[in-house]
């Protein structure tokens, strides 16, 4: 069980209500509700780690003594213990995620790295890992913008997850990730390396105000392209959208109309945004920051061997497992888990 510092929960929630009292709170309405949500979420995680303590001290000495004196109630008692223990194990998962932005919904953005069709197939292998790894969870899985390899793969993909603490679990899967197999791509059976980067950030939220000067906006129209299924629609409707001061750019080519996909674009550039703002105020989260490294060899935070062995593993945690098709068939948790717990200082 991660270490849970009770005391420091309870100071923070005082002075959290101690900041209500003042004059002039509610003058920033939106500040203000998310100010009362922090609250609620403290609230709730040192009321559950109270009850949970309690129950679980009471249900220790209870065993104790029914083992001692024999007591056929011994079982029913242990079989109590486990199921505490296991609402203990569900705890740790809700003090992890307690962060501000953990429970928002996340956008995935996958990219290859060089080495062209090798790449593009890996980008393709990572966007189905993680859209079975959604699916197992119960989140909606959304396509954004797919652009699709010249051969195989994708050039470049835009998912939206949607539930809750969808960003929190998949911050962890920010970074470049490394393939090494036998390629189906050349005829001469050699093993190469491949490389992808994947970027996650927590979907903007209404609650907190981003302004987007129409006169930084570039905005244009294009065609869909590449193979999206019944995700991308091959019309003229497709938006792409670069914010001059940043450099960076959005597209959107899943809706129907230029309309549609215009807001859908706005929405994740406003994301992007607000994701370098988390980066500039609180340089402590840095889940939300991770390392901007390049999309090469020595930089990547997770390799993935399918020969001459099967191995993948986290270089981060040094999280491990053999089983490669468990893991890209979406069976991820293991690697989730072990970020999260090691963040915690």
């Amino acid at each position: 069980m991660t270490h849970f510092d009770l005391p420091s929960k309870e100071a923070s929630i005082k002075a959290l209500e101690h900041e209500m009292m003042q004059d002039g709170f509610w003058n920033e309405r939106k500040a203000a509700q998310n100010h009362i949500d922090q609250l609620n979420q403290l609230k709730r995680i040192a009321e559950t780690f109270e009850s949970l303590s309690k129950r679980f001290s009471a249900a220790v000495d209870s065993l104790e003594l029914l083992k001692e004196e024999n007591d056929p109630e011994f079982a029913e008692m242990l079989d109590e213990l486990i199921t505490l223990k296991e609402e203990l194990d569900q705890f740790e998962i809700l003090v992890l995620l307690s962060h501000d932005y953990d429970h928002r919904n996340a956008l995935i953005e996958i990219h290859p790295g060089a080495g062209g069709t090798e790449s593009q197939d890996w980008a393709q292998m990572l966007d189905r890992m993680y859209t079975r790894w959604s699916e197992k969870h119960g989140y909606k899985v959304e396509v954004i913008d797919y652009l699709a390899g010249e051969e195989a793969g994708l050039k470049s993909v835009t998912l939206r997850v949607s539930g809750e603490f969808a960003f929190g679990y998949l911050k962890s899967e920010k970074g470049v990730h490394r393939l090494v197999r036998i390629s189906p791509f050349d005829s001469s059976g050699r093993r190469h390396t491949s490389f992808a980067s994947v970027d996650v950030m927590p979907e903007f939220d209404e609650k907190v105000e981003i302004e987007l000067n129409p006169q930084d906006l570039v905005i244009e129209t294009h065609r869909s392209s590449g193979a999206g299924g019944q995700h991308v629609n091959k019309t003229d409707s497709a938006i792409r959208i670069t914010h001059i001061p940043s450099g960076l750019v959005t597209t959107s080519q899943s809706q129907r109309s230029q309309l549609q996909n215009k807001e859908q674009a706005l929405t994740v550039m406003k994301s992007k945004l607000y994701q370098l703002e988390i980066e500039k105020q609180e340089e402590k989260l840095k889940e939300i920051k991770g390392e901007q490294k390049s999309i090469e060899w020595g930089s990547q935070i997770r390799s993935y061997v399918f020969h001459p062995y099967s191995l993948v593993k986290d270089h981060r945690t040094q999280e491990e497992t053999g089983n490669v098709e468990a893991v890209m068939d979406g069976e991820i948790d293991n690697f989730i888990y072990a970020y999260l717990k090691s963040t915690v200082q």
